[in-house]
């Protein structure tokens, strides 16, 4: 059960990322400054700091942030790093997202997409990620095969979710986004699987 002071805890951290991406959205994420963002959300320069460390992270924390390398290093036994992650994702694409939560999310993705800052941002975060990847499948396939592997996948799941971003973005209803991101899923792990099966067998 979850206590008072989780929750209070909670409705500051949405309170400081909503009004964060209402001034992004109005005024554009370079022209905002975190004690501008301290002011609207009605908080002290040191608790925006303590909720968000930086200015980037009140846009991408929930956005640019899958951790890939652990959905191979904690799957089941037998199971192979494609097929953990394509339950993972498959997981991912199954869960709608809220009709309460998806202004926030379309908000973001516009902030993002006008930002070169961010989206430079977000490039990194995927760099990181696609690095501690490779790290994990370079114990079971060796450097360069894990260092290759994690690149296509990685590439692949940005195209996804680039793609049913822009379905959000061009009006799509989430159902209609959702089943079309569960389908796209589908297919890239089989294009990855298959690409795989064909590596192995030379």
């Amino acid at each position: 059960m979850v206590g008072l002071r989780e929750m209070k805890k909670e409705r500051t951290g949405r309170r400081i990322a909503e009004q964060a991406l209402r001034l992004f959205d109005e005024r554009g994420f370079e022209d905002v400054t975190m004690g501008e963002i301290a002011r609207a959300a009605e908080v002290a320069r040191a608790t925006l700091f303590a909720y968000y460390p930086t200015k980037e992270a009140l846009v991408l924390d929930g956005v640019a942030g899958d951790d890939l390398a652990a959905a191979v290093a904690g799957r089941a036994d037998g199971q192979n790093a494609l097929a953990a992650l394509r339950a993972h994702h498959r997981a991912l694409a199954a869960g709608p997202v809220a009709a309460a939560d998806l202004p926030a999310l379309l908000t973001r993705v516009r902030v993002i997409q006008a930002s070169p800052a961010l989206r430079a941002a977000a490039d990194s975060l995927r760099y990181r990620q696609r690095r501690a990847l490779a790290d994990v499948l370079a114990e079971e396939h060796g450097e360069a095969a894990g260092t290759l592997m994690a690149a296509q996948i990685a590439a692949s799941l940005a195209v996804l979710q680039e793609r049913h971003f822009a379905r959000l973005v061009g009006g799509d209803p989430d159902g209609r986004a959702g089943r079309a991101l569960e389908q796209e899923v589908e297919l890239a792990f089989d294009l990855l699987e298959r690409g795989s099966a064909q590596a192995e067998g030379r």
